[in-house]
């Protein structure tokens, strides 16, 4: 992994892709598991290392853990429980010890679970603790309610993470991250979470930490997100060509991150550092409301989570960014500590504006947005 590159979370970077990751067939023998599209992106993640220290699927222990203290059940810091769960049907089938077959939903073999447990899923637990809600209209908890009642629990074996992936040559794990930050001679990195393109103010973000360490690695999900979301193809054209038009190349790097959004917001936020670390980086940038939705979250409760984690916390250090625009007075983009004019010096626009609109083919200001990438999402609109 190089000299200088930071410690995976635990330690361990792990790795639990068999052999070349080939593609596998599933031949009918032995019991199987349809996994569904979350728990598809869980078990990639998991099987690259990006999950570290998760070896499999989580048992209650560490599941009563998360909830309770947000900690795995050997303290180390963890949100979210990354559960295995069927109904009641499929897991009375399935006996304790047995080693069970992972399908995608075409039933194509993905890997293997060693059943180790088997629990009751307590969603409501989980959604109170995770989410701060259990209303049905949270994203995160709606994925949540849909799921079985029977949590499987294991280390996982996988055969091929992912059968036809999505820009394969941008899909890297942690450890070619991490290669390719060593070989750049990269020893702080700041990443970037996003699953939209990328405006003006995000911009501002990532240059201002860039200008503190090596290198920035733009990352972002391109797992399971909700319907409305910008498609991954073009938001991944907005990402190459802002990069190649207004970054400087040898201190960029663009990899997408197969992650499930799960909406949680501060959890969300420590989820995110962590995956970030076990890629590599240093730094993880924490901006307005992240890995919020809606008006379940306070606008900077993602940040104040940072000062407060269990036991010895994280090693990725959190770069926290109050809202940024662009003042008309100041001519540049600032923030509330930046700039001492009012808000009517600030070019703010809503979604929905910006939404309205690029259907009419008109372009947003560019103190918002570069016009390159408002091209490109107006010529997706007109398709």
């Amino acid at each position: 992994m190089g000299l200088g590159l930071i410690a995976p979370h635990g330690g361990q970077l792990i790795d639990r892709v068999l052999g070349n990751g080939s593609p596998g067939v599933y031949d009918g023998d032995g019991p199987a598991i349809v996994l569904t599209e979350r728990q598809q992106c869980d078990l990639e993640m998991i099987a690259v290392g990006a999950f570290s220290p998760l070896t499999g699927f989580t048992g209650q222990e560490d599941y009563d853990s998360i909830c309770d203290r947000m900690t795995l059940a050997d303290g180390t810091v963890w949100p979210f429980p990354v559960t295995c769960s069927v109904d009641q049907q499929t897991a009375e089938a399935i006996a304790t010890g047995r080693k069970v077959a992972l399908l995608d939903d075409q039933r194509r073999l993905l890997g293997y679970l060693e059943v180790a447990e088997k629990y009751t899923h307590d969603k409501a637990k989980q959604a109170a603790a995770c989410f701060k809600t259990t209303e049905e209209d949270h994203p995160g908890v709606k994925v949540l309610i849909s799921e079985g009642d029977v949590c499987l629990a294991g280390p996982v074996e996988v055969v091929c993470p992912k059968y036809e992936a999505d820009f394969a040559e941008h899909r890297l794990t942690p450890a070619q991250t991490r290669a390719r930050f060593a070989e750049r001679g990269w020893s702080t990195v700041v990443a970037f979470q996003t699953r939209n393109p990328i405006h003006r103010a995000h911009e501002y973000l990532t240059k201002c930490a860039l200008e503190i360490c090596d290198g920035l690695l733009i990352h972002p999900l391109m797992g399971q997100t909700q319907p409305g979301d910008i498609p991954p193809d073009v938001r991944m054209k907005c990402y190459q060509t802002l990069i190649e038009k207004y970054y400087v190349a040898e201190r960029t790097m663009l990899s997408v991150l197969p992650a499930a959004m799960r909406y949680g917001g501060p959890r969300e936020a420590i989820l995110h550092a962590i995956i970030r670390q076990n890629y590599g980086c240093t730094h993880f940038i924490v901006g307005r409301d992240h890995g919020g939705v809606g008006k379940y979250y306070g606008t900077y409760d993602a940040q104040q989570i940072f000062d407060d984690l269990p036991g010895e916390g994280l090693g990725i250090a959190p770069l926290k960014f109050e809202h940024s625009a662009w003042c008309t007075a100041c001519e540049g983009m600032v923030s509330a500590k930046t700039c001492p004019h009012g808000g009517e010096t600030k070019i703010f626009l809503s979604g929905t504006k910006v939404r309205e609109m690029l259907a009419k083919g008109e372009h947003p200001p560019v103190e918002f947005t570069r016009p390159e990438v408002a091209d490109i999402l107006i010529a997706s609109i007109a398709k």
